[in-house]
């Protein structure tokens, strides 16, 4: 069995930073301003208060204020997706029907965790996620991610898309991400509608060999990841490669030099935002590798270091 032949959504859906000035308050015009360039630099979508979203940083009040400006200032020229990962079902559940009263086109969920060590098994997630879906008339994407520190295997997973009505979307970010999404995608068929890479794209085109159809990136340079995924999906896979390799000393960069701060310097250096501070405690990109990443970003003439000049 395949993937979702003709999935709602498909292609890129960088995750949007959040922009503070230098006091830590919200800055909602560079906020309005970086959601204008990444539509602009070909965005398929956008995700927003995701972890590269700092949304460990925000108080609920301001995803709120978050959700509906970015909402509103989109407008419906793409679709948005919202994270409303939270421990509690309830709380969850809350947050998500929120989103899609503002008009949220899917939500992005983490299974339930808290620090380190307090997790839940499989029958308690398996009715966390069939809650939530019986609160919403939108798709679930369910992240797979390390700082979650929960297993999810590729049958749990596409037992739930199976079973559970508004389970569709999977971005899985573990280790051996390829292996996982083709052992997905077998078990769950067209119940899977949307196997999706992440983890900045690091391994996008093994993923895409595997099946992948989506890839939520970070969000300073998609112009430079659609050179990857247009090809791709329209059957030129040699093309995809050589986009992969000329793009892949950013894409490593951001995932293991730059980390969450990346597109933000990229954003500040190009104009796009005022500021690429984040909050504190969380600490700042240092110099050193500042310098790096925009020595290997100029080599490439991505769109963010010149769409406000």
């Amino acid at each position: 069995m395949t993937a979702h032949p003709r999935p709602r959504y498909r292609g890129v859906f960088p995750v949007v930073p959040t922009t503070f000035r230098e006091d830590g308050t919200l800055d909602l015009e560079s906020q309005k301003r970086c959601v204008d360039f990444m539509i602009d630099a070909g965005s398929e979508g956008v995700c927003i208060l995701a972890n590269f979203s700092e949304q460990f940083l925000l108080a609920d009040a301001e995803r709120e204020v978050l959700t509906r400006t970015i909402l509103e200032h989109v407008a419906g020229r793409v679709p948005v997706i919202v994270t409303t990962t939270h421990f509690s079902t309830d709380v969850c559940r809350e947050r998500s029907r929120q989103a899609q009263a503002m008009g949220a086109s899917m939500v992005m969920v983490m299974p339930p965790y808290h620090g380190a060590t307090i997790r839940i098994g499989e029958p308690g997630i398996y009715e966390f996620y069939s809650r939530l879906s019986d609160g919403i008339s939108i798709p679930i994407m369910i992240q797979d991610a390390p700082v979650a520190g929960t297993p999810l295997s590729p049958a749990f997973l596409a037992r739930m898309a199976r079973e559970i009505e508004h389970v569709a979307y999977f971005k899985i970010e573990t280790a051996g991400a390829a292996s996982k999404l083709r052992e997905l995608i077998a078990l769950g068929g067209e119940a899977i509608e949307g196997p999706w890479d992440g983890e900045e794209a690091i391994t996008l085109l093994a993923d895409l060999d595997a099946g992948a159809t989506g890839a939520m990136t970070g969000g300073a340079y998609p112009d430079g990841i659609r050179t990857i995924t247009d090809p791709y999906f329209a059957g030129n896979r040699e093309q995809a490669v050589e986009g992969y390799a000329r793009w892949l000393p950013l894409i490593n960069y951001e995932n293991r030099q730059g980390g969450i701060p990346t597109a933000k310097a990229l954003m500040k250096e190009g104009g796009v935002i005022d500021c690429d501070a984040p909050r504190h405690p969380f600490p700042p990109m240092h110099p050193a590798v500042r310098t790096g990443l925009l020595d290997c970003a100029r080599r490439l003439d991505p769109l963010v270091l010149r769409w406000a000049r």
